[in-house]
């Protein structure tokens, strides 16, 4: 049941032109010649066929030892898509509804405090007007944070609390959500969309739920299914895991994390500390392709259905209010995706306007990407599913993932 990620299928056949294809492999050979990245794999597929499969560098260039089929990546808030379709397969279940208020679940939500002024030594709030639900973890309008914006003073009390890159060692995912429940919200539930940690909360919401830790459901419902059997919290081979990088400012090259310090971060896909469903997950190219492959067939992949078809349709819906996009609706920080043109859906980014969006791509399109530059999405419309993976710090380094849709669709032909 494992993926192939051979090109077994002449590329002109699916209306791609080779030599145009190959502009893929020169255009981020490139990044890794200068130093950019240390190494890479990305790979293109249309009606599920790979067209496409190419990687350069190295996934220790320390060590040597060079990308391979089945190197494991740190796939971070790639990870989201994952734990929502988890969480959808609740609701279809009726064990979940997405107007559930959380706190019938997980009771340190009942009473949310909102932020409205002061600084994060003092800080004024509010009451909450409206519950946390399920569709507020799942669109990320909740009003939960992340400590590594360094944009609001609610963030700064998520870094005093040691969330910015990871979480304190002696909690649990339990006692992170426990955590951030105590911390006010940035703005009241359903009001505004902000990048955080609400997928995190939402795999403890499944795991009460389902009455199952998050890792043993995902691997039940989700990953055993779908024949993803090297993917999951921790690394079994550290040989087989790629090196985490961070872009250095002032040489524009790539530093080993631990050689910047961040050697802990580096280390949890070895022994995770706690399941972040919001970005735990380390994953191969070859995992991750059967996972955009069942999002294509709409929740079926090679005779086995994790979720209902137009449940699928539904996730791939502009969710945000008014069917604003989330330069409207979002607040202006860092993001895996440009927010001009682009809406929110149920665990993923949403295409809705590609003229807006300056990148030529489809309405409908679902996506997302990893705070290490992994990216990927899945175009229902042209029927291609694209992936890149590396493994360098922060993702807003470079401008991978609009080069890779350029470069994809300009080698579409037919």
């Amino acid at each position: 049941m494992t993926s192939s990620l051979k090109v077994e299928t002449d590329p002109e056949e699916l209306g791609f032109d080779p030599a145009r294809l190959a502009r893929i492999d020169e255009h981020f050979t490139r990044y890794v010649d200068d130093g950019r990245l240390a190494g890479w794999h990305a790979v293109v597929a249309r009606d599920g066929r790979v067209v496409h499969s190419s990687t350069a560098g190295h996934r220790d260039a320390e060590a040597g030892l060079p990308v391979t089929d089945d190197t494991r990546w740190r796939i971070y808030s790639m990870s989201k898509p994952i734990t929502s379709v988890a969480a959808m397969i609740l609701v279809e279940r009726g064990l979940l509804e997405l107007t559930d208020p959380i706190s019938r679940w997980l009771p340190e939500f009942a009473e949310p405090r909102v932020y409205v002024k002061g600084s994060s030594g003092k800080p004024l709030t509010e009451a909450a007007t409206e519950p946390i639900r399920v569709w507020h973890l799942l669109t990320h309008t909740a009003g939960l944070t992340y400590g590594f914006h360094h944009a609001h003073p609610v963030d700064e009390l998520y870094r005093a609390a040691g969330f910015e890159w990871a979480a304190p060692p002696e909690l649990d995912l339990a006692g992170c959500v426990e955590a951030w429940a105590r911390m006010p919200l940035v703005f009241q539930p359903g009001s505004e969309w902000n990048y955080s940690h609400a997928t995190d909360v939402l795999g403890r919401l499944i795991e009460v739920v389902s009455g199952q830790s998050l890792d043993a459901f995902l691997d039940e419902h989700v990953l055993g299914p779908l024949g993803m059997t090297s993917t999951g919290f921790a690394v079994d081979d550290p040989d087989r895991l790629a090196t985490l990088y961070l872009a250095n400012p002032a040489t524009g090259r790539y530093l080993a994390a631990e050689a910047a310090g961040m050697g802990a971060l580096a280390n949890e896909a070895l022994e995770p500390t706690w399941l972040g469903g919001g970005g735990g997950l380390v994953s191969t190219a070859a995992d991750y392709h059967r996972f955009t492959r069942m999002l294509l067939g709409r929740g079926e992949l090679d005779g086995v259905r994790v979720l209902g078809s137009r449940t699928v349709d539904y996730m791939a819906r502009n969710h945000l209010p008014g069917g604003a996009d989330l330069e409207q609706f979002g607040r202006p920080l860092f993001a895996e995706m440009p927010f001009d043109g682009v809406g929110f859906g149920l665990g993923f980014a949403v295409v809705v306007d590609p003229v807006k969006y300056r990148t030529i791509s489809s309405a409908g399109e679902m996506s997302w990407g990893g705070a290490a530059s992994t990216a990927f999405w899945v175009d229902p419309v042209e029927r291609i599913t694209a992936m890149f993976f590396t493994q360098l710090l922060p993702s807003s380094a470079h401008p991978i993932r609009t080069q890779l849709r350029g470069l994809v669709y300009q080698a579409l032909v037919d």
